[in-house]
């Protein structure tokens, strides 16, 4: 890779940034001082440095964000504030959310760069879990649970079965769905002559939102969450 895009796609600037650092005798690789934007390099092996301090490469990226009400799950929109707005670090890398939150949804959202690692959790064939706590506008009675277990009638069919429980606060239950129809959750009550309140998803396979991460921040996954995704 030329050591233009390496240091533009690294962050450090664009391109015509990047070629000013160079020509300032700024950036290094491997301890010796390097002034032309041609020069080839390894970034897994070769040591790039700016003023000294190494510039690590990063090729893959895994998030868990903690998504506040009032953004959307896109990488891009005119309109509204998106999910990778919050991502201070790695927009070079084209971030993009793996599956959607409702704009008034907030909860665990993974984000990344790695279209194999979206495919093996929102492939309809993966059944990975999706655990919601909600807070609904009637109290959750034995027959609604009843109703997830065999499944909700939707416009497109039968729901797959789902785990309906309620929770210690009034009006609160948790809901475990094993597909991902466009707002399921909210179309799954509604179906049951019930509305959401407040929806917030706290769980993917066995992958449990961080009680301590405030909303809108996030944290990289690690191989511990990667095993409870069942990715490993």
């Amino acid at each position: 890779m030329r050591i233009d895009k390496f240091l533009s796609h690294m962050g450090v600037g664009t391109r015509t940034e990047v070629k000013q650092l160079l020509k300032k005798g700024a950036i290094s690789v491997n301890n010796e001082v390097e002034k032309s934007p041609k020069t080839q390099i390894q970034p897994s092996e070769d040591q790039v440095k700016l003023n000294g301090e190494r510039i690590q490469y990063v090729d893959k990226v895994y998030l868990l964000l903690n998504k506040p009400k009032g953004y959307i799950s896109a990488a891009v929109d005119d309109h509204h504030k998106t999910v990778i707005d919050l991502i201070d670090d790695y927009k070079y890398l084209d971030l993009f959310p793996v599956g959607r939150l409702d704009k008034d949804t907030e909860g665990l959202l993974l984000i990344t760069n790695d279209g194999d690692f979206n495919h093996q959790l929102m492939s309809p064939t993966k059944h990975v879990s999706k655990t919601y706590e909600v807070i609904s506008q009637k109290t959750i009675t034995k027959n609604d649970i009843k109703l997830f277990k065999t499944g909700i009638e939707l416009n497109e069919g039968l729901t797959k079965p789902a785990e309906l429980k309620v929770g210690e606060q009034e009006k609160q239950s948790f809901v475990t769905i094993y597909e991902g129809k466009y707002h399921q959750v909210k179309r799954m009550f509604h179906a049951i002559d019930n509305e959401v309140i407040e929806l917030k998803r706290i769980k993917i396979g066995d992958l449990a939102l961080d009680d301590d991460l405030i909303q809108g921040t996030y944290r990289h996954l690690t191989e511990q969450d990667f095993k409870q995704l069942g990715l490993k």
